[in-house]
């Protein structure tokens, strides 16, 4: 008899799985069943939906030759039968089945497979909150409830949209609602910043900033108290705070996985929710295999288990899946996936943000010693007419000099993402350090790069601070200092070019002082003696320049990390 393979779940993981099986074996029978109307789609588009960049919400569940991917497709195409409508309720795994429901007709009954593939998704975390069944409240889960905020938009229904929560779905709806639509867009989360877990504090204002340059308000550690409406349809949102206008209200605080099924299977699953795998992606029964949002994993860095509900993550587990259900590769067997760092990009209003690895408060979470430090340079060759200044933070051990992380955001979101994937990979087959990380080889053009890449030079900064040559404080702190100017005993010096450094001297003449790098020797001598110095240029490297001049004489300063353009990025004016 034919190997029977079924699947449960049919967006990412599932139809990838379901093709790569059948193209290395065509006698195995396939069957994929999902609950929902739509299979194998796009869901990350759906934002680009919203904001017109993609025109039809069917473009989203299309081949690159325009051809929809639905159950005749799969069928006529792949060899691969597909039930839509039709929910899992419960698996038998010591009899090979698994109990479904016919939504359509309420007809229930068992399945029987050699092989189980579990690519059940994850579910928005929706607080249960009054109000939270009005119209005109969701989540942006499916293609349905992206379909209805795009006819309202269209219809004028909307002036005021609030979202709540601030990932990345939640940007990328805001971004596209207060661009396309015009409409005035609020972020409410409980955390300080922004992705608190992805990136750092000065990546995360940049974003804000970002965000600000449409108009989009983020609202910080304010609890959502209530949904109310008029009519049955969503009006307001009450917060702990205030009370805000909203004829759509989205849901955006995050995801949980679809595990619950696994768990009642006696499935081993983390306490929080997801399906521990192993390295074949097989769950702890050998015939059940699992991957995408449904999963927890090892991060590769940390060693702890993370959930990562990536789409692109979803396809590369459903390769892996896919030839392990069919037997193995023809030529090496069994194919293994031992884990994540984490990395993701996302495109915003004026600019794009990417990391990968672990931010410095994760690192420290993790148990290292860890530090960080930012940088800005061009992404192209200074000298190239179209460039842009990139933003990298880089986060490091300081005992072993292991890379650990890095960060960023630049106008250039392909620029931006070339050198946050050239990192990934590093961290993901090896574990470099700022060495490795100074001299990693990158492809060099003027048009394209820096002959000196700027991923080298966030390394070569990085060392230059664990070395102590180079005693960098981050756009934050220089703030803060700043602030605390008729305190703290410190003068401010600037090494841009006299016509920049000059107007904040004439503005604030006890404590900025106009020093360009060009004459710094011929002046260093006027430095009042007795004063703590920040030093602060454009970038960085020209106030570092001072810096090491100044060291030369005996006294100590800090140099502002990522100079006037760090400033500039998170909205920092003076």
């Amino acid at each position: 008899m034919a190997k029977k393979v079924l699947i449960i779940g049919a967006v990412a993981l599932g139809p990838k799985a379901a093709a790569r099986c059948r193209r290395l074996d065509s006698n195995i029978e396939i069957l994929m069943i999902d609950q929902g109307n739509f299979i194998s789609y796009g869901g990350c588009g759906m934002p680009f939906y919203l904001s017109g960049e993609v025109d039809n919400v069917h473009a989203l569940r299309q081949t690159s030759a325009h051809v929809n991917r639905d159950p005749d497709f799969f069928n006529d195409v792949k060899n691969v039968e597909v039930r839509i409508h039709t929910k899992a309720l419960s698996i038998q795994k010591e009899d090979k089945t698994v109990s479904v429901e016919n939504l359509d007709t309420g007809e229930k009954y068992d399945i029987a497979y050699d092989e189980l593939v579990l690519g059940t998704g994850s579910s928005p975390i929706i607080p249960q909150i009054p109000g939270i069944n009005l119209q005109n409240v969701c989540a942006i889960s499916c293609l349905e409830e992206a379909m209805s905020i795009r006819e309202n938009c269209a219809k004028s229904k909307l002036e005021n949209v609030v979202i709540i929560g601030g990932g990345f779905t939640g940007m990328e709806v805001a971004v596209a609602l207060a661009d396309m639509w015009s409409l005035k867009c609020t972020l409410i989360k409980r955390s300080p910043r922004l992705l608190p877990s992805l990136i750092s504090e000065t990546i995360s204002e940049m974003v804000r900033h970002d965000l600000g340059s449409l108009g989009i308000d983020v609202i910080s550690e304010e609890e959502v108290l209530e949904l109310r409406g008029e009519n049955g349809e969503v009006k307001e949102v009450i917060t702990s705070k205030r009370t805000l206008k909203a004829e759509q209200v989205i849901f955006a605080m995050g995801v949980k996985p679809n595990s619950e099924i696994a768990q009642k299977a006696g499935l081993d699953c983390n306490p929080r929710g997801g399906i521990r795998v192993n390295e074949y992606l097989q769950s702890s029964h050998p015939h059940i295999y699992a991957g995408g949002d449904c999963v927890v994993m090892k991060n590769i860095i940390s060693g702890k288990e993370q959930h990562l509900p990536m789409g692109s993550l979803a396809n590369r587990h459903g390769r892996i899946i896919g030839t392990n259900v069919a037997g193995g590769n023809p030529v090496c067997g069994m194919e293994t996936f031992n884990g994540v760092v984490g990395s993701w990009c996302m495109k915003l209003a004026k600019g794009s943000a990417s990391g990968t690895g672990l931010t410095v408060d994760e690192a420290k979470k993790a148990g290292f010693d860890a530090m960080s430090v930012n940088v800005e340079q061009l992404d192209r060759a200074h000298f190239y007419p179209e460039k842009d200044m990139m933003t990298l933070e880089v986060t490091v051990d300081k005992k072993t000099r292991r890379v650990l992380g890095m960060q960023g955001y630049c106008a250039n979101g392909d620029a931006l993402k070339a050198r946050i994937d050239t990192v990934a990979a590093m961290l993901q087959f090896s574990k470099p350090t700022l060495n490795d990380l100074s001299n990693v080889e990158v492809a060099y053009s003027p048009p394209l790069a820096s002959a000196m890449d700027v991923i080298n030079t966030a390394a070569n900064v990085a060392d230059n601070v664990l070395s102590g040559v180079h005693n960098a404080i981050s756009p934050a702190q220089f703030v803060e200092l700043w602030e605390q100017r008729e305190n703290n005993n410190y003068i401010f010096v600037d090494s841009r070019p006299a016509k920049a450094s000059q107007i904040l001297a004439e503005k604030y003449p006890d404590y900025w002082y106009s020093m360009p790098l060009e004459g710094f020797d011929k002046v260093i001598s006027k430095l009042p003696q007795g004063k703590n110095i920040a030093f602060i240029c454009n970038s960085g490297t020209r106030a570092y320049e001072c810096q090491r001049k100044l060291k030369r004489t005996g006294r100590d300063s800090v140099n502002s990390a990522g100079g006037m353009q760090a400033m500039k990025k998170r909205g920092q004016e003076f």
